[in-house]
């Protein structure tokens, strides 16, 4: 069977069990979610990845369903923690607890061990709350009275969150937001696809959502390892990190995108192009991913935001000024 579908696979083509796979999980997603089909395709990049991603937009836009689609359609472990100004780190991590019983301290372990972890309203807590996510962000493992535990693979943080100019929210600290491999923006619908979500969301108003599993977690692995297995020429490569230097280099920003932004870059071009059914990488790829990748490593200056720019607008700015390599 894994022969015929392999000699089905066209040049230059993914294999189409993971072309037909994805579309699965696209097209599941997308019925619960309607009329955001690009939010839909970063989302499944950051997936691919093998990244964690911050989904922001004002509240009733369904960044929490979002969430919920992506875990439910894999069938691996959820959790959810809903961040609030009195949350507590350990009530995320777990901690070290005294047994009566035993008369001996054991390891709670928090809402973290799981496969998708997501958290809710995350600028609702304060930077110490939010810096508990930093070590198992970044290594996939969490240090309890000093040992550290291996949180399951694969592992995802999908942290949503409300414009910072709505009241009771904090700003992520600069070392978090650069743990999450890409922002993605949820924006109003359009009226079609509004009318039509208000009349899927109101057929059965009180039965529970339950969303169809698609694909295995061990599956969601293999996947995420094909796509790192992407092609990518050294073009392309350094393509990604001439896009990111020039951000260092703006005088209207204040801070530009580290080498953690570059390694995003590629890796989220090699998701894309696996998305495109494409076996290589191309320019156009990593043109597509620079948003959400660069949005939230880049500080904007006072006189910028006083002339009413924005990072999206300076970014795409910026990709007209470096020279993609030639196909």
């Amino acid at each position: 069977m894994t022969i015929e579908i392999e000699s089905a696979q066209l040049p230059n083509q993914v294999p189409v069990s993971i072309s037909s796979t994805l579309e699965k999980l696209r097209a599941n997603i997308s019925q619960y979610f309607i009329g955001q089909e690009k939010v839909v395709d970063e989302v499944l990049v950051s997936l691919l990845a093998n990244g964690h991603m911050l989904i922001e937009g004002v509240p009733g836009l369904g960044k929490t369903l979002m969430a919920r689609c992506l875990a439910s359609s894999i069938n691996g472990q959820f959790s959810r923690v809903q961040f609030t100004p009195d949350l507590l780190p350990a009530d995320i991590t777990g901690h070290a607890m005294y047994d009566i019983k035993t008369e001996k301290f054991r390891i709670r372990k928090g809402p973290v061990f799981t496969n998708f972890l997501l958290a809710d309203e995350i600028n609702r807590s304060p930077a110490k709350t939010q810096s508990a996510l930093l070590e198992v962000m970044q290594e996939r493992q969490v240090t309890i009275e000093g040992k550290a535990m291996p949180v399951p693979s694969p592992f995802m943080v999908i942290a949503t969150q409300n414009p910072l100019e709505h009241e009771g929210t904090y700003p992520l600290p600069e070392a978090e937001l650069d743990r999450f491999l890409t922002k993605i923006y949820i924006d109003y619908p359009s009226l079609e696809d509004e009318i039509s979500l208000a009349r899927t969301a109101t057929t059965k108003a009180h039965e529970e959502l339950a969303i169809q599993a698609v694909i295995e977690s061990a599956e969601m692995q293999q996947l995420q390892n094909s796509c790192s297995q992407q092609k990518v020429d050294d073009q392309l490569i350094e393509y990604a990190v001439r896009i990111c230097q020039a951000t260092r280099n703006h005088p209207g920003l204040l801070s530009g995108a580290g080498p953690r932004a570059s390694i995003a870059l590629i890796r989220c071009a090699k998701a894309k192009a696996m998305i495109n059914n494409n076996s290589f990488v191309l320019p156009d790829d990593i043109k597509s991913v620079a948003l959400p990748v660069l949005r939230h490593r880049l500080r904007l200056s006072a006189d910028m935001e006083i002339e009413g720019m924005n990072v999206d607008k300076l970014i795409l700015q910026l990709l007209e000024t470096v020279p993609a390599p030639h196909e």
